[in-house]
């Protein structure tokens, strides 16, 4: 006790309380000191990080093109993609089937793509990415690429195994010109379920039927291409396991009346072993969101990836771009809806789909100055990655 808190008791007790106010048992003032002029400390300026101060620089098309990623098939032209990487500020690339020529033909195309990038949007590198996650899902094959195991054989692996092979798979990508694997698959398939899961069953994508083993194959997977310098995506939150409809080709049987919050541990195991992306699914989760797929609900994307499961990297949509899951919003509303969850990347396999994505994001930034911020914040997330990359620098 100070020596004013023991006068105030004594007082107190001596008069009552209503006194002390009234009487003379009140403090004395300190003698006066010399006075001196409070000077106010100016709050010092926010330091921006890197990531912060590129996206700073970009104007509002290349920041609307930082959350758009575009497909290539190797049957079409590479050039078909040049005027959407130059004049809508293309994020990435994601190659799509029947690259089956061999590391050099992937090589050729990205390095044209990337030249393109780099001259059109402030000096930034693509985010070239493939799904090469094994068995019948391995879009990149031939001279310089191995035969990959399905999942379900790689998960078989002891995880020593499958890190290093992973890191030899990414070496592979990494010569190629990818820097983005669009894997692994963190979704569970019951075992009674099985192959009556289309989307994931059916092609044996899955490690497990067991959320642990999964998700110890998942890290492993995550630490071994990240080894290579290849960032990976765990893929499709909050799981793909247990629907009986492909979300791709039909909107039927895709709606997961199972699962919830605490059915997310292989995905919680990719982040925690530093997955950079996230893709979210276009099932419906009726224990998390009734009202809404995955990908466009902030329930789920911003509530439980972001807030829960506390993910600070990249979240990607799966295609939005044709597929037959989110056909019931309209194209030029998806890229929008999307980022307002809290997404960060719109993916479309259908590149006729980057201009009118591209043209409702720059529209609701213009319109709404919390949807440009929104937007500034992916683009920053976007940006981040890529420095880690080496797409991006500050000098």
């Amino acid at each position: 006790m100070t020596g004013l808190v023991l006068r105030a008791a004594a007082c107190a007790g001596a008069l009552g309380l209503a006194a002390v106010a009234l009487s003379g048992c009140v403090p004395e003032p300190p003698a006066a000191g010399p006075t001196t002029t409070a000077t106010q400390t100016p709050s010092p300026t926010p330091t921006l990080s890197c990531a912060e101060r590129i996206v700073a620089d970009l104007t509002p098309a290349e920041r609307a093109g930082q959350l758009i990623v575009a497909g290539l098939g190797s049957n079409e032209d590479v050039g078909l993609l040049d005027p959407l990487v130059s004049s809508y500020h293309l994020s990435g690339v994601v190659l799509l089937s029947g690259w089956d020529g061999g590391a050099a033909v992937a090589r050729a195309a990205a390095d044209h793509l990337q030249s393109l990038a780099g001259d059109s949007t402030g000096g930034l590198g693509l985010l070239v990415s493939a799904d090469q996650e094994g068995g019948q899902i391995q879009q990149l094959r031939g001279p310089g690429f191995s035969d990959l195991p399905s999942g379900v054989e790689q998960g078989l692996l002891p995880g020593d195994a499958l890190r290093q092979s992973a890191q030899s798979w990414g070496a592979e990508l990494a010569a190629a010109g990818v820097n983005l694997n669009l894997a692994p698959v963190a979704d569970t398939v019951p075992a009674d379920l099985g192959r009556g899961n289309p989307p994931i069953g059916g092609y044996d994508r899955q490690y497990s039927s067991d959320p642990a083993a999964a998700a110890s194959s998942v890290r492993a997977f995550v630490e071994g291409m990240t080894q290579a310098g290849v960032a990976t995506t765990v893929k499709h939150f909050p799981g793909l396991g247990r629907v009986t409809g492909n979300t791709d080709v039909t909107a039927e049987g895709t709606t997961d009346t199972v699962t919830g919050a605490g059915d997310v541990g292989p995905f919680a195991a990719g982040i925690e072993a530093g997955a950079g992306v996230v893709m979210m699914s276009s099932a419906f989760y009726t224990q998390l969101d009734p009202a809404n797929e995955a990908v466009f609900s902030s329930a789920i994307v911003t509530g439980l990836l972001r807030d829960r499961l506390g993910f600070e990297g990249v979240v990607m949509s799966d295609d939005i771009g044709v597929a037959a899951a989110v056909s019931s919003t309209a194209v030029e509303e998806r890229a929008t809806k999307f980022v307002a969850a809290g997404g960060d990347i719109a993916l479309t396999a259908d590149p006729a789909a980057v201009a009118p994505f591209h043209d409702s994001l720059m529209a609701a930034m213009a319109a709404d100055p919390a949807f440009a911020d929104r937007v500034e914040e992916s683009a920053t997330r976007v940006v981040q990655l890529k420095i880690d990359l080496g797409l991006a620098s500050c000098g």
